[in-house]
């Protein structure tokens, strides 16, 4: 049996959250965008809870946001 590929999750990670412009994400071999998410601190795992540092990690990339709070964009540029 083949494992199937979730290629949404796979974009969202790869367009959304290591913002790689398509042409860049679409050229990368698996392993590449394996290290690509090493490097950003994630990792793959299928059927797995994080595990604390995973979750550390994911937790202060992405931190809870209360009702109140306004979200602004940010100009880096």
């Amino acid at each position: 049996m083949t494992a199937r590929i979730d290629w949404a999750v796979l974009m969202r990670l790869g367009l959304g959250v290591l913002r790689l412009a398509p042409e860049v994400f679409w050229a990368m071999t698996p392993v590449e965008f394996e290290r690509a998410l090493e490097g950003a601190g994630l990792r793959l795992v299928k059927g797995a809870a994080p595990d604390r540092a995973a979750l550390g990690v994911l937790m202060a990339r992405f931190p809870d946001q209360s009702s109140d709070v306004t979200v602004e964009r940010r100009d880096d540029g």
